[in-house]
């Protein structure tokens, strides 16, 4: 027998869905969590690839000037509450 697992702060109308998606898809709802949780793992780092592999913008040199920028105008009295 499968080992009974919570998930709290789970409404009925929200777990009812799941239960709905799951059935559509013709799983059970075990599996059908576990699916997407691999596909969110998936999506997640497809999307970090994509931001972190992109062509670079600034060049070294640019992006110190604008960090050091920021840093003066952070220091301007009433920047921060």
């Amino acid at each position: 027998m499968a080992e009974v697992k919570t998930i709290k702060g789970v409404d009925e109308e929200t777990w009812a869905e799941f239960k709905s998606l799951a059935a559509k898809n013709q799983l059970h709802a075990g599996s059908f969590f576990e699916k997407m949780v691999r596909h969110y793992e998936q999506s997640t780092q497809s999307f970090w690839d994509r931001v972190l592999d992109e062509e670079v913008i600034l060049s070294e040199e640019e992006g110190k000037a604008i960090e050091k920028v920021v840093h003066h105008i952070r220091k301007e009295r009433g920047f921060r509450a």
